[in-house]
């Protein structure tokens, strides 16, 4: 059985915002398809529940009120072009920001 994978279209420290929703964020890990529980899926109306067959994103994410882990599919992002800082309170932890606005993973190979 042949297993296509899908190269990821966004990548690690990129900032995304959602295609339907009003929220963005910085993506710090990818799962090459859906790697969520059923019941996370399920919750998802169903006129809007993503392929499971595609690149899911997990975001440090922000709306207007508040700031979260979000688990987004690739055919519902954006790349985020406002330039804007992303004020999640773990990005600091996980990202250095760059000159250019961009978002850099910190070295974890530190001894």
């Amino acid at each position: 059985m042949a297993n296509e994978m899908k190269t990821a279209k966004f990548a690690i420290g990129q900032v995304v915002r959602h295609r339907l929703f009003p929220f963005r964020g910085v993506i710090f890990d990818v799962d090459p398809q859906f790697n969520n529980t059923d019941e996370w899926y399920e919750s998802i109306p169903k006129d809007v529940r993503p392929r499971k067959d595609q690149p899911f994103y997990h975001l440090l994410a922000e709306n207007a009120e508040s700031e979260y882990i979000a688990y987004v599919s690739e055919q519902n992002l954006l790349e985020d072009e406002s330039g804007e800082p992303v004020r999640h309170p773990q990005l600091r932890q996980m990202f250095d920001r760059t000159p250019d606005g961009h978002y850099a993973p910190k070295d974890r190979l530190q001894h």
